[in-house]
């Protein structure tokens, strides 16, 4: 699974079971959806699980960090930034070549 700026969420216990895909998930430093706390917890429900687990921060990048549509003025809390864009994409196609063992270029 791989998620670009997503809304974190905790998942439940019974949720955590059933878990047995391959996570990358994709973050803007800066993200003010999702702070501090709610990141720590949401690794620590992975690492009690037991997931494999990958999750990459993008210094100067807030929500919507791939969508240039969201625009530039990250005082608004989704702004694009096309250095974590292109950072992201090269980090997902890894991620794919490692858990699909194919070539990605």
């Amino acid at each position: 699974m791989v998620t670009f700026h997503a809304g974190l969420t905790l998942p439940g216990p019974d949720d955590l079971a059933r878990i047995r895909a391959q996570f990358l998930v994709l973050h803007g430093a800066d993200d003010p959806y999702a702070g501090k706390e709610l990141i720590a917890q949401f690794q620590n429900s992975l690492r009690q699980a037991g997931v494999d687990w990958q999750m990459v921060f993008y210094g100067n990048a807030v929500h919507s960090f791939t969508n240039p549509a969201a625009g530039t003025d990250k005082s608004k809390g989704a702004a694009y930034n096309p250095l974590a864009a292109k950072r992201s994409w090269e980090h997902m196609k890894l991620f794919l070549q490692e858990i699909l063992q194919v070539n990605s270029n």
